[in-house]
């Protein structure tokens, strides 16, 4: 949404992203469309900022209570409660997310679609939030070892599991100008990423789903992947390792991320035990992206 009149901010920092989707979540739950535009994007220092703009003056204990909730105590006796000048919002939100380059890609948004250059696949992200917008680690580290392994492979069969903008899936149907599959359990990811595929002229060839882990019948449908893409979490990532392995053709390639590099070797070793080695290894902000071989 945007604002014109002045506005009442709600700012407050988080520790990392999980913890800034947790907030989000929790606020966008409780506050109805129309009601507050909510934005998260990643610091310098890798902390995250959370701002949510109200068109009247919030209930400063209620926020007080839903951030400490959701977040704790510390980061909730954090909170600076002001009023701010008329400004479009969001709009100055997205222009400070600046083009991100990730070898043939670049990540930007509406604003900046004149600076991407004629040799470069540029990916246009609107999303209100910065969650796989390119702006973080793991998303440019995915987008790296996606060029990379398509410098020297043409996979036909790819999924995007945890799509979140679309962005990952966006990338590898304008690259190969084949139909990718892309799921994600979160149903405003889903319809998110279809309506960024479309942005893209990518809506023809992007099927985003919902979907848990490998459950829906489309995986069994499109299987076996030759190559896939999931930028989630460490935790999941693991327990996903099983059920990904056997959705795989032989020496499918997987591109993992969202995992912290001391998370790394636990996620390399679960998916070594299941028949896949790893052949790259990006750190990127203190994250990791690994690209894996299926060799049994």
């Amino acid at each position: 949404m945007t604002y014109r009149a002045p506005t009442h901010r709600v700012n407050f920092a988080v520790g990392d992203e999980h913890a800034a989707r947790g907030v989000v979540d929790v606020l966008t739950e409780i506050f109805f469309e129309g009601q507050a535009a909510i934005a998260a994007f990643e610091r310098p220092d890798g902390r995250w900022d959370v701002t949510v703009h109200f068109a009247e003056a919030p209930d400063q204990a209620l926020m007080h209570e839903l951030v400490a909730n959701a977040a704790g105590a510390d980061i909730a006796a954090g909170i600076v409660f002001d009023t701010v000048e008329a400004k479009d919002w969001v709009r100055a939100s997205l222009e400070d997310l600046v083009p991100v380059p990730a070898g043939r890609f670049v990540v930007h948004g509406q604003h900046d679609r004149e600076r991407v250059a004629p040799n470069k696949l540029g990916i246009e992200i609107e999303a209100a939030l910065a969650f796989g917008t390119g702006h973080h680690g793991t998303t440019r580290g995915c987008l790296l070892l996606l060029d990379h392994v398509l410098k020297a492979w043409r996979p036909r069969r790819v999924l995007d599991l945890g799509t979140g903008t679309g962005v990952l899936a966006i990338a590898a149907a304008k690259a190969l100008h084949e139909k990718i599959l892309a799921s994600d359990i979160d149903p405003p990811s889903v319809q998110v990423a279809r309506d960024n595929a479309r942005l893209n002229v990518a809506g023809h060839l992007v099927r985003a789903v919902r979907a848990t882990g490998f459950s829906a019948p489309q995986f069994a449908q499109a299987a076996p992947f030759d190559l896939v893409l999931a930028n989630i979490l460490a935790n999941p990532l693991r327990q996903l390792a099983g059920p990904m392995a056997r959705h795989l053709a032989p020496s499918a390639l997987v591109i993992l991320s969202g995992l912290l590099t001391h998370q790394a070797p636990a996620v390399i070793a679960a998916y070594r035990a299941r028949g896949l080695v790893p052949v790259r290894h990006l750190r990127i902000e203190g994250w990791s992206s690994l690209l894996l071989r299926k060799v049994n």
